[in-house]
């Protein structure tokens, strides 16, 4: 049985940093994709994602230039790099992977998802 797993989400002031975490545990790490999704009301927006290979990635358009995504074979995680936070970043993130292909930033071709980290930027 496939597990994700995030970590590292919390607490920080606005221009600062925090890195995510999502290990992979049940299976070899062979996920086609792995991505970060965030929601912070009602609808899950992409974030960032990352190919088997490491090789190719992809961002959301409000995080890109400021998040960069990585994922570690030997490690079984990835990891988003969250500088110049801003306010609208407070949200909840999700870790999500799939062994299928389609588009990376599509939420549909996601079946394995995380529980969540909630990480909020303040003042």
């Amino acid at each position: 049985q496939v597990q994700l797993v995030e970590s590292g989400g919390g607490v920080v002031q606005i221009g600062g940093s925090l890195r995510l975490s999502c290990t992979v545990s049940g299976r070899p790490f062979s996920f086609n994709y792995v991505a970060w999704f965030r929601q912070a009301g009602k609808e899950r927006e992409f974030v960032a994602a990352v190919n088997r290979a490491g090789d190719t990635t992809d961002f959301g358009a409000a995080v890109k230039g400021r998040f960069t995504i990585s994922r570690d074979g030997a490690k079984k995680t990835v990891d988003l790099q969250m500088d110049n936070l801003e306010p609208d970043d407070t949200a909840v993130y999700y870790c999500a992977g799939t062994f299928s292909g389609g588009s990376m930033s599509d939420e549909i071709v996601y079946t394995y998802w995380g529980q969540g980290t909630q990480v909020t930027v303040t003042a």
